[in-house]
């Protein structure tokens, strides 16, 4: 551990990985709890669609990921918030991204290495910078989740009686996906577009199997996310592979592990208990 911690390169890429993690954990776990996984693993592609656009326009691509996803997220809040037009809105505005995407890369005319690290995630490859960067998102990402948590939750578990009660839907939805948007958005700097769902999805799965409350819910959902983070920089390391693919794979790994030893439970199967 010294030795790897003498590199500023392996600095960058803890700190990095644990601002990630931490508000990717914890906004899943109300992706998962909202069943919106879906809009997450869109906004990750549309991310793609911005960052590529940036560098076309000599933007840096961080921004126009936080752009292309806080609008496209923004979209799907106010497309519909019931399943089947939420599911609508995304398909539609995922075709749409995918099609700009298609035309960017047609005129990508830089490196292949920068287009594979949009896909791919490179946390060993992150500035100082962009350390800075992330923190001051996933700061706000955080802060704004803390504030619409309790409205949030009541009108996940319980859609109709928050209406009844005064709580719009459709606005909660707009902030929520712009807070999801933000965090796909420095999700990606990680582990990049296609796999995304690694940090946001994974540990809030597992997490929601293994307690029903929603505090330590959240709790446990950034710290799988953090551990599954340090410990795939740790072993790429040690073996020369890629970090995103050992993140991915201790992903899937707790989640399967978990999902054997206890049955599906979470603050819905308790609510509705």
């Amino acid at each position: 551990m010294p030795e790897m911690l003498s590199y500023a390169f392996m600095r960058h890429a803890f700190v990095a990985a644990a601002v990630v993690a931490v508000v990717g954990g914890a906004v899943g776990y109300f992706l998962v709890l909202r069943g919106q996984t879906f809009a997450g693993h869109a906004l990750a592609h549309v991310g793609f669609t911005g960052a590529t656009g940036a560098v076309l326009a000599g933007i840096a691509p961080i921004w126009g990921l936080v752009f292309a996803t806080v609008a496209s997220g923004v979209g799907m809040g106010f497309m519909g918030e019931d399943l089947a037009q939420r599911d609508v809105a995304v398909g539609l505005i995922l075709a749409f991204a995918l099609g700009l995407g298609l035309l960017f890369l047609h005129f990508f005319t830089t490196s292949a290495t920068q287009a594979t690290t949009l896909l791919f995630g490179n946390v060993l490859a992150v500035s100082m910078h962009t350390v800075w960067v992330l923190t001051a998102l996933s700061t706000a990402s955080l802060l704004a989740l803390a504030i619409v948590s309790r409205p949030l939750l009541f009108a996940s578990l319980h859609p109709e009686l928050a209406e009844a009660k005064g709580v719009s839907l459709v606005g909660y939805s707009v902030v929520f996906l712009a807070i999801v948007a933000l965090a796909t958005a420095e999700c990606v700097q990680i582990v990049g577009v296609l796999l995304v769902f690694a940090l946001m999805v994974g540990p809030a799965a597992a997490a929601q199997r293994l307690t029903r409350s929603v505090a330590t819910g959240v709790l446990l959902s950034a710290v799988l996310a953090l551990v599954e983070a340090w410990a795939g920089i740790v072993l790429a390391y040690y073996s020369n592979w890629p970090s995103s693919f050992w993140i991915t794979a201790l992903s899937v790994s707790i989640y399967v592990l978990v999902s054997l030893r206890r049955p599906a439970g979470g603050p819905l199967a308790a609510s509705a208990s």
